[in-house]
């Protein structure tokens, strides 16, 4: 009876450890601040490659973008990430917008909201343009 008695009472140890552990790490990782991310990388492209009213995809920082060369305003360098519920805006150079494909959003060249369901607009990345090169970041 002893053995039954200190087996259930060590089982019952090891599960409220393991439940608390549970409720433990993931309340840590809340409130601990977010890890320092390595200084962000440059993203240098050929002024060439984007004629005007046309766009090019690419990847800066692990986030899908977009770089745009508006008429008459020059270059812009959007997220391609919705702001209402992450997915991917395309870029129609016919009606000189970004839509986004689930809920119908649309942003203007800016990244301002027009339309739609999204909250805010288009995350925008600093740009420069030196030469005939493009820099991001």
């Amino acid at each position: 009876m002893t053995n039954r008695r200190e087996f259930l009472q060590k089982v019952l140890a090891i599960l409220g450890l393991t439940t608390l552990a549970s409720f433990v790490y993931p309340l840590t990782k809340y409130f601990s601040p977010p890890a320092e991310e390595s200084a962000a990388k440059l993203l240098v492209l050929s002024r060439k490659d984007i004629a005007v009213g046309d766009a090019q995809e690419v990847v800066f920082n692990n986030t899908p973008c977009v770089v745009i060369n508006r008429p008459d305003k020059g270059f812009v360098a959007l997220s391609r990430v919705c702001t209402h519920l992450g997915c991917l805006v395309e870029y129609q150079k016919d009606k000189k917008r970004l839509l986004c494909p689930c809920h119908a959003g649309t942003y203007d060249l800016a990244g301002s909201v027009t339309s739609g369901p999204p909250p805010k607009p288009l995350l925008q990345f600093p740009l420069k343009v030196e030469g005939d090169s493009i820099i991001i970041g």
